[in-house]
Formats: C-alpha cells, sequence, structure tokens
C-alpha cells in the first residue's frame, strides 16, 4: 500500500504559531476534512451492479455477458473503475455541472451509461439508480476504524465531497454518519473542489484556521486544498473493501489543545 503525502513535510516556524515555548515543532493538525469517494469508501464490483440493473429491468444475463457490460462501462469511465471519464458532447454540459446540480449529476452518468456497448433497454436509468443507492457502497477496511479513533482523541471532522446527490443515506448505511461534525456536498453549497470556498467553509466550520487542517482525499482536486496552507494526505485507488490506507491519518494528528 502507498500513499502521497502532499504539503506534509513544510514546517511551520515557531513565531507562527500560538506555541510560545520557542521550541521548533511541527503545527498540529487540528481538524481533518475528509473526502467521500476513493477515499472512504468504493461502490461494490461493477459487475454486480450491471446484474442488479439486469434484474429490475427484467432482462437475463449470463455470467458472460454481464461481465462484458461491466468490462464496456467501466472503460467509459464509470464510478470505480478508475479510468477518466470519456465525456460525449451529447452530455458534456452536464458533466461539467455534476456535481453543482442534482439534475446535472443524473443527466450526466445517465448519458455516460447510455454510451455502454451492448447495453439493453433502461439500463443506464437502472444504473444510476444502482449508484445512488446506500447499499451498493462499501467501506475501506480502515475507514471505520480511523474515523473513530479521531473521534475517541476529540478531533474534529468534515467530510468534504464534490458530489451531486445527498450521501447522508450511504454514510447512515456505512455507519459512519455520526463520526462527522460537518457533511459539507458540493451541490448544496454551490462550490466544488478544486476550489478554495469549499475547503475554507470546512475550516469556518470546524472553527480551525486552513494551517491548523489536513485534507484527506484522493484526487488533485483535493490536493489544491494546499494552495491554502492546508496539508494534504492523498490516498490510491482501491478496490472496496479493501485497506486504503487513511489509517496513516492517526499518525499525523496531534491531540487538540485545551
Amino acid at each position: 500500500m502507498s500513499y502521497c503525502a502532499v504539503g506534509i513535510v513544510p514546517n511551520v516556524r515557531p513565531e507562527d504559531t500560538n506555541d510560545t515555548s520557542g521550541e521548533s515543532t511541527d503545527r498540529p493538525i487540528r481538524a481533518v476534512l475528509f473526502d467521500f469517494h476513493g477515499t472512504l469508501a468504493q461502490v461494490e464490483p461493477l459487475r454486480l451492479s450491471v446484474e442488479w440493473a439486469a434484474h429490475v429491468c427484467g432482462v437475463t444475463l449470463g455470467e458472460y455477458r454481464s461481465t462484458v457490460l461491466a468490462d464496456a462501462l467501466g472503460a467509459l469511465g464509470w464510478v470505480g473503475s478508475g479510468q477518466p471519464a470519456k465525456v460525449l458532447p451529447s452530455f458534456a454540459a452536464a458533466w461539467a455541472d455534476r456535481d453543482l446540480s442534482e439534475q446535472s449529476h443524473q443527466e450526466a452518468f445517465v448519458g455516460l451509461a447510455s454510451g455502454t456497448s451492448g447495453a439493453f433497454e433502461g439500463f443506464a436509468d437502472a444504473m444510476y439508480e444502482r449508484l445512488c443507492a446506500p447499499e451498493t457502497w462499501i467501506a475501506y477496511a480502515d475507514t471505520v476504524p480511523t474515523l473513530r479513533a479521531l473521534r475517541d482523541r476529540g478531533v474534529p471532522l468534515a467530510l468534504v465531497s464534490n458530489i451531486g446527490f445527498d450521501v447522508r443515506p450511504v454514510l447512515k448505511h456505512l455507519e459512519i454518519d455520526d463520526l462527522f461534525d460537518h457533511t459539507i456536498l458540493s451541490y448544496e453549497v454551490g462550490w466544488a473542489k478544486p476550489e478554495p470556498a469549499i475547503f475554507l467553509d470546512a475550516c469556518i466550520r470546524l472553527g480551525v484556521e486552513p494551517g491548523d487542517a489536513l485534507m484527506v482525499g484522493d484526487s488533485m482536486a483535493d490536493a489544491a486544498a494546499i494552495d491554502l496552507g492546508i496539508r494534504t494526505l492523498l490516498v490510491p485507488h482501491t478496490e472496496p473493501g479493501e485497506r486504503v490506507g487513511i489509517d496513516a491519518v492517526t499518525r499525523l494528528v496531534h491531540r487538540p489543545r485545551a
């Protein structure tokens, strides 16, 4: 398992902190911002979603065709594939706004799924329905232990997600909804990463300066937090249910001072 620490290394001089002891120490991390998809959880294996879509559409698929459809959709860059999305002009405008509008989010992903070679009638709409279903999502093996460890230490936490649907039911399904002080969703606040405003909003809600926060994510949009002085940890693309490496956060975070 490997991960990328962006902005973890630079130290802050003692005179730039509230520490008057004169000791040359790192500025403590007092709060943590977490991305959601690819950081805390991943969607189920794509073949399972395809089989569910076939079932609700009344289509019988053999294992071979299920795999072929899953591979075809994954090649288009569907969620969880780790591949860049192949955006066509027919839904490009919706794709650009997918994290700022529920309607655009649905239009964008239905448009993407509609391009799947060999898809059956109703496939795209069913795949989108499955994408938004709480039971589709699987927490990484180290997600719950890490979040609970941070909460036990009194560290304020915020979820900061670029997303176009309400992920709170997913958080409840994963039994992590009560572990966040704030849930900040791009389509609700009108800002999406890498825009600075969404990171600043999180820091304000948590009551910390950007230099006292850590952003944990999996993309360069998350890494944009470093432009505000927020230290950033990026984790690699990981399959559902495996260990993603966010347990490293517990070794980076200091207990908040009184």
